[in-house]
């Protein structure tokens, strides 16, 4: 990754507007008072809260998305424009939303809370979408926020009923001659027949089209997108999928997920509901979702079991850290937060782990799988898609690294986790975010914790060391930030 010189502000920026403090992660003492340095920060209205935001790696300029509001802000977070996008009249059981048809719920003065805020670098647009109107987005010009579309007459406009702000994501892929693609993966809020929690939507140049976040295909028994069957509500009434993460490397488009299931403890023969970490994986060019795949992600580290994921950041190796895990210094990395145990997903045990996964493992893993599956072996083992018993269907095929499924034997499920490598624990404060990027061959992180301290330092592979040894070994140990 290029180095720019609005990096540092950005990436602090990032945490701190969600209300990071900081700390150490790898230091021997704090720094003396005259050491502490002090930040530019950026303050919203008192009664907002902020949601999301995004950097445009052109020119540094700052976009976030709030409550009621979306600003642009410059690299050192002075206030450049402004965009107003609530509150107005609404009641989350209008579908479709009032300024479609008539509503016959109480209206309410209700706040747009920002769910979705992406760059769409090639047509120079920022796509923000909110909670108002079941979900609907507008299609704002990066330079001034002018709204170029807001596409709400039909039901592929409506994204997300769910108020939550972090209950959608979604990633862009983008070509050089076509219109580009819009992958997005939502919280269903016990409304599948409504929306789907994982599709794929096409961006059209045209922010007033007609076709704007309609389905890339579609027709009367295949569509892109996966829907959560009604039946699997009768299991798990609470059912749903949580996305945490979402990017996009080589042929894939991936989401990382928290997913409610049920399990039999050892020794017991009653089930209980129990959260588990889950990686998606879909070609890009799969318009069937033929390809869609989950496997298990957690790690473990002196026998305490970390397996709910609260954020994830893809980055590169790096050179010092390519060596050391034997990749790469251009192989992707995913640097992940977890929580100890499985049975909490809104109270969190504060026990927290950061740990790296290679993603070439994973892809290894699910190639494996598939495999196996196209051998006859074992079934499809996807249980909220009411697949989990299906045997696998045996056909004669060669699937290497960039296979992209068939209409049998899918969707697929890895009944294996893969388990990640933990380089460092936290047992008080638990740690709730992670930003990472490699500077000067080394590999950087950032890590936000609950009581609001940012933790920084370099990744590394000694994870039963102590910061004292680390630094006295000769591994590169940073200040406090703050």
């Amino acid at each position: 990754m290029k180095a720019m010189p609005w990096n540092w502000t950005c990436l602090l920026s990032h945490l701190l507007m969600v209300g990071m403090g900081s700390s150490t992660l790898l230091s021997r003492q704090p720094p003396p008072l005259s050491q502490k340095r002090s930040f530019v920060t950026f303050r919203g209205e008192p009664a907002e809260g902020f949601n999301h935001l995004v950097v445009d790696e052109r020119t540094g300029h700052i976009y976030l998305g709030a409550v009621n509001r979306i600003y642009k802000l410059s690299s050192d977070l002075k206030v450049l424009v402004t965009h107003q996008t609530g509150p107005d009249e609404d009641n989350p059981k209008c579908y479709p939303p009032r300024i479609v048809q008539t509503c016959n719920e109480p209206l309410t003065t209700t706040n747009n809370v920002n769910k979705m805020l992406l760059i769409d670098y090639k047509e120079n647009r920022l796509i923000a979408c909110g909670s108002l109107y079941q979900g609907i987005c507008k299609l704002l010009r990066l330079e001034d926020l002018f709204k170029l579309g807001e596409p709400f007459h039909k039901k592929e406009h409506y994204l997300s009923g769910v108020n939550e702000s972090g209950s959608v994501f979604g990633v862009i892929v983008s070509y050089s001659n076509l219109d580009d693609k819009l992958f997005i993966a939502t919280a269903v809020d016990g409304k599948p027949e409504y929306f789907p929690t994982i599709s794929s939507r096409k961006l059209t140049k045209n922010s007033e089209a007609d076709g704007m976040f309609a389905y890339v295909f579609h027709d009367e028994f295949v569509a892109s997108m996966i829907k959560i069957p009604s039946d699997t509500f009768t299991v798990i009434p609470d059912f749903d999928i949580y996305y945490v993460y979402g990017f996009s490397s080589g042929n894939f488009v991936y989401f990382l997920t928290l997913q409610p299931e049920m399990v039999s403890p050892p020794g017991s023969t009653t089930k209980e509901q129990v959260y588990t970490s889950k990686l998606v994986r879909l070609c890009k060019e799969d318009t069937a979702f033929n390809s869609y795949v989950e496997v298990p992600i957690g790690c473990e580290r002196g026998g305490v079991e970390y397996r709910l994921l609260q954020a994830a950041y893809l980055s590169k190796a790096g050179a010092v850290l390519a060596q050391t895990l034997g990749v790469h210094s251009e192989d992707d990395l995913l640097f992940t937060v977890f929580s100890k145990g499985q049975k909490r997903k809104m109270k969190s045990l504060d026990e927290s782990a950061l740990c790296i996964f290679i993603l070439k493992q994973i892809n290894d893993r699910i190639k494996e799988r598939l495999q196996s599956c196209y051998r006859g072996e074992g079934t499809l083992d996807l249980a909220w898609l009411k697949v989990k018993d299906i045997p696998c269907s045996s056909a004669l095929l060669t699937i290497d690294d960039n296979f992209c499924g068939l209409d049998m034997n899918a969707p697929l499920g890895v009944s294996e986790m893969v388990r990640g490598i933990p380089v460092f624990t936290e047992d008080r404060d638990r740690m709730t975010s992670v930003i990472a990027y490699v500077y000067k061959n080394h590999s950087l992180a950032f890590v936000g914790t609950k009581s609001g301290k940012l933790k920084k330092g370099t990744y590394f592979l000694f994870p039963f060391l102590s910061p004292d040894n680390l630094c006295s070994i000769g591994f590169l140990c940073f200040p406090s930030l703050w």
